[in-house]
């Protein structure tokens, strides 16, 4: 649900986008902040909406519970004003999809506030597996984070999604001017981490301190959650 400060921070005679940040979120680590603040400053966001799901409609469920995946977050979150989480889909028994956010989305927002789903060259390359993914492109703008050794390549993508890419790729500044249908790539420093990796880290006793926010660590450690043993 898009709270009343979220909804005030793209109301307004100039209407600034909106980013849209989705994921389990299984758990939340230091990646996924650098990716949603390099986003914020790089496309000139009002805020940043971050997405947790409950049962992702392309992969397997999370680890932790919802419960938990939600607290983590909001420790992560909790030092930028201009993140907010959505809970709508944390709580939903059946297959979340992008196409079903952003319709609700829609509906809650308007047609005028550019959306603007943040993601990286990988969802790119598998863009044409998602759930009426020509659809999405009527509904956001996609902002597509290059990492070194993880450049946008038409040649890598399926030829429907190249097609769409050539016809829709556009500079940055687009994203204000219109409410959805470009996609924009931006610049994020590398930061090899994952949800699946740190799960096993912690599974093994590694050390993951650098990997998450310490608070975050400090919550994993406190609930046992990922196999923690202290």
């Amino acid at each position: 649900m898009v709270t009343a400060r979220f909804a005030a921070e793209v109301s307004g005679p100039s209407i600034r986008p909106l980013g849209l940040f989705g994921g389990s979120f299984d758990p939340v680590h230091n990646a996924h902040l650098q990716l949603g603040r390099t986003a914020l400053e790089t496309l000139g966001l009002a805020a940043v909406h971050w997405l947790p799901n409950s049962v992702p409609g392309h992969r397997e469920g999370p680890r932790a519970a919802a419960a938990d995946r939600l607290e983590m977050l909001k420790i992560a979150l909790a030092d930028e004003t201009r993140f907010a989480i959505d809970q709508t889909e944390l709580w939903q028994t059946e297959p979340s999809y992008s196409v079903d956010t952003l319709l609700r989305l829609r509906g809650q927002l308007g047609a005028q506030v550019p959306l603007v789903f943040i993601i990286g060259a990988d969802h790119l390359l598998g863009l044409h597996r998602w759930r009426e993914w020509r659809k999405l492109l009527t509904l956001t703008h996609f902002a597509v984070a290059q990492r070194p050794g993880h450049e946008i390549s038409e040649s890598a993508m399926a030829p429907e999604v190249a097609a769409e890419y050539a016809r829709r790729h556009a500079p940055l500044e687009a994203i204000g001017k219109h409410a959805a249908g470009s996609i924009v790539a931006f610049a994020c420093a590398p930061m090899e981490i994952s949800s699946t990796s740190i799960r096993a880290a912690i599974a093994a006793g590694k050390d993951v301190e650098k990997l998450l926010p310490a608070a975050v660590l400090a919550y994993i450690d406190a609930n046992r959650l990922y196999g923690a043993t202290t």
